[in-house]
């Protein structure tokens, strides 16, 4: 078995500033990316487009993907 990372950035609007639930339901999800330098890009594209707003916050989560040789 090989395995393999793939990487998605993943957030949005918050109800408050604890960050605890989104306020207009699931997270927004970009990717998957390939490598962490490409999720962070985008991470810090969407990040920039939503500065103004402190309940916003995105992250980049990691898949770890097991694949048969």
């Amino acid at each position: 078995m090989m395995t393999t990372e793939r990487f998605w950035v993943v957030g949005g609007e918050y109800s408050c500033l604890a960050f605890k639930t989104l306020k207009h339901g699931p997270p927004q999800v970009l990717g998957p990316y390939e490598s962490r330098d490409d999720a962070k890009q985008a991470w810090k594209r969407i990040s920039e487009e939503t500065r103004s707003c402190a309940t916003t916050r995105y992250a980049i989560a990691t898949e770890q993907l097991t694949l048969p040789n």
